[in-house]
């Protein structure tokens, strides 16, 4: 009886968990993108333009990333600016830049940089134009090495395809910290040429 007790509590708890991600992925905006191409874990995307509010530290990714939430959290929820909320959304974008890395909010549509709330200290509202990009989702934890085989397993999935990448890796995350690590939604993308098998993709 108290096995059966304990199994039925674990089955409710993982439920409860499974619920919990779900609401938290459906009630964040993301970006609408088309899937151009599936292949298991991998696929090509077309995504539309969009503005992205930014800043960019020196030294490792993690410590990137650390350092630029509370500027980046600031400007979305108007704590270091004027004018009202904007929407959290996902997922939070890091790429390599020079002695560092820039780490990246996605502002929800239709916001641009002409239009969104003029940003404090070093955060920058730019935007982004129309891109294709290859893409590989994975669940885990969001270590270096997580993210660097993924980027390897894309970088030889891109190849097979006969593409080419246009630019360096993005890594994206789309759960808070709490979510445990085999829930989250990770993923790697670079940006391609508008080809594909000889075609203009789309």
């Amino acid at each position: 009886m108290i096995k059966m007790l304990a199994l039925t509590g674990g089955a409710l708890t993982i439920a409860a968990v499974g619920a919990a991600y779900a609401w938290s992925v459906s009630s964040v905006e993301t970006p609408n993108y088309r899937v151009d191409r599936s292949d298991g874990d991998f696929e090509i995307r077309t995504y539309p333009a969009m503005a992205l509010a930014q800043v960019r530290r020196l030294g490792s990714r993690q410590s990137a990333v650390g350092q630029s939430f509370r500027p980046l959290a600031g400007y979305i929820f108007a704590k270091e600016r004027a004018g009202d909320k904007i929407a959290m959304t996902a997922p939070v974008v890091q790429s390599a830049a020079e002695d560092g890395w820039t780490v990246s909010f996605i502002l929800p549509a239709p916001l641009t940089a002409d239009t969104a709330p003029a940003p404090a200290g070093d955060v920058q509202i730019i935007d982004q134009p129309e891109r294709t990009m290859a893409a590989i989702r994975f669940s885990g934890s969001w270590s270096d090495a997580k993210f660097e085989e993924a980027s390897q397993r894309l970088q030889a999935w891109v190849e097979r395809q006969g593409l080419e990448a246009q630019g360096g890796f993005e890594y994206g995350y789309y759960n808070d910290p709490f979510t445990p690590a085999f829930m989250r939604r990770n993923e790697v993308m670079v940006p391609i040429l508008r080809k594909l098998d000889g075609r203009k993709i789309g």
